[in-house]
C-alpha cells in the first residue's frame, strides 16, 4: 500500500509543479484538468498521512510491549495498538475506493431533462413529481438549480423540463438517474379507482465547458421566439425565448426562462454544448467494454430503472434489487440511500476491475 502511495505522491509533487507553470495556466483546459488531478491527489495525500502515522503507531506500540520494562507504558502502548489494529484495515479500503481512476466527468455541473413518457396526463404530473424531488434533493445537498426551458402538462406537471445543476461532483452524483422511471398508482383523474402505470424519462449530461465542444458558428441556426411560460405579459409579447439547431447533427436546444434574450441565448448554447459532449461520451462508452458491462451506469436511456409503488408505499430500483418501504420520504427528495447503493455497486465493479491497481 505505501509502495502505491509513494507513486501518488511523486504524481501529486508533479501535479502541484505543473499547475504553477504560466504556459499551463494560459492552456484553460489543461489546467482545469490539472485543478481537478490535484484536488484528488490532495485527498489521497491526506489519506496517505494518516495510514503513515496509523502504521508508525502500530510499529511502535509493539517495540513498547515486547520490551515489557514498563507496565504503564505497555498498557498505553496495548490501547495504540488496538486502535491502529482496528483503524488501519478501514483506512486501506477507503484508500482502495480512492485510487479507483475517477471519471473526469463526475466532477462536472449536470443538465437533467425530464420528459412525460406513457400515460398521458398522469405521465406529465408524474414528471412534476420527479421535478421536485430532483429539486429538494439538490438543495439538501447545497446544489443550484436553474430551470433552462419546459413544457406544461395539461393537467399539472410537465411534459418536458430541463433544469441545470451545479455544485460539487453533480454529474457523478445524478448520472445514476437516467433511465425510465416508473409509476403505479391511482390518478387523480381515474373515477374507478383503479391503479395505472405511468412512466416518465430521466436524461443526465455532464455540463461540458466551452473549451470540451467546439462550435462552429455557421452550423448553428438561431431562432427568436415569444416565452410561452408564466411571467405575465412582457414574457409574451417579447421575443426573449431562443432556439438553437445545430445542422450538421439535428440537435435542438432552447432557452425560455429568462426574460433577456442575451442570458437566454447563453443558457441554450449551454445546453447544445452539453448535449453534443454527451454524443460523444456515448460513443466512447460503446467502445469502452467494461463501461457497457456496468448495470448501474450503462447510459441505456429506454432502461427502466425504478418503479415507485404508491399502493404498497414501496420504491425498488431494478438495477441492484434494492426495495425500499419509504416511498414518502424519496419523493420528497431523500433519494441519497438509494445513490449511496449505486454507488456502492459501481464501485464494487470497479474494484474487481481494478485489482491489479493494489
Amino acid at each position: 500500500m505505501l509502495e502505491k502511495l509513494q507513486i501518488v505522491k511523486q504524481r501529486f509533487d508533479e501535479v502541484s509543479d505543473l499547475i504553477i507553470q504560466p504556459d499551463i495556466i494560459t492552456n484553460q483546459k489543461r489546467y482545469v484538468e490539472l485543478n481537478r488531478e490535484y484536488k484528488d491527489l490532495r485527498i489521497l495525500m491526506d489519506k496517505r498521512e494518516q495510514y503513515i502515522e496509523l502504521t508508525n503507531n502500530l510499529t511502535e506500540a509493539e517495540a513498547i510491549i515486547a520490551d515489557g520494562s514498563d507496565d504503564e507504558m505497555i498498557e498505553m502502548a496495548k490501547m495504540q495498538y488496538d486502535e491502529a489494529k482496528e483503524g488501519i484495515p478501514k483506512l486501506e479500503e477507503e484508500i482502495r475506493l480512492l485510487l479507483i481512476p475517477k471519471d473526469p466527468e463526475d466532477s462536472k455541473n449536470a443538465v437533467v431533462e425530464l420528459r412525460a413518457g406513457t400515460g398521458g396526463d398522469e405521465a406529465s404530473i408524474f414528471a412534476g413529481d420527479l421535478f421536485r424531488m430532483y429539486t429538494k434533493y439538490c438543495e439538501s445537498k447545497g446544489w443550484k438549480v436553474s430551470t433552462v426551458d419546459f413544457s406544461e402538462g395539461t393537467n399539472g406537471g410537465f411534459k418536458e423540463i430541463q433544469f441545470e445543476v451545479s455544485g460539487e461532483d453533480v454529474y457523478g452524483t445524478l448520472k445514476f438517474e437516467a433511465g425510465v422511471h416508473r409509476v403505479q398508482r391511482v390518478p387523480q383523474t381515474e373515477t374507478q379507482g383503479r391503479v395505472h402505470t405511468s412512466a416518465a424519462t430521466c436524461m443526465v449530461f455532464p455540463e461540458a465547458e466551452e473549451f470540451d465542444v467546439e462550435i462552429n458558428p455557421k452550423d448553428v441556426r438561431i431562432d427568436f421566439f415569444c416565452s410561452s411560460g408564466p411571467g405575465g405579459q412582457s414574457v409574451n409579447t417579447t421575443y426573449s425565448a431562443v432556439r438553437l439547431t445545430h445542422e450538421p447533427t439535428g440537435l435542438v436546444a432552447q432557452c425560455q426562462d429568462q426574460k433577456s434574450q442575451h442570458k437566454n441565448k447563453e443558457k441554450a448554447f449551454k445546453v447544445l454544448r452539453s448535449r453534443l459532449y454527451d454524443l460523444e461520451l456515448a460513443k466512447k462508452q460503446e467502445e469502452d467494454a467494461a463501461k457497457r458491462g456496468s448495470m448501474v451506469s450503462s447510459g441505456d436511456r429506454s432502461a427502466k430503472i425504478r418503479t415507485y409503488n404508491y399502493p404498497q408505499g414501496r420504491v425498488t430500483d431494478h438495477r441492484i434489487g434494492l426495495t425500499l418501504y419509504d416511498l414518502q420520504n424519496i419523493i420528497n427528495g431523500d433519494i441519497q440511500k438509494i445513490i449511496d447503493e449505486l454507488m456502492l455497486a459501481e464501485n464494487t465493479e470497479k474494484l474487481k476491475a481494478n485489482d491489479d491497481v493494489i
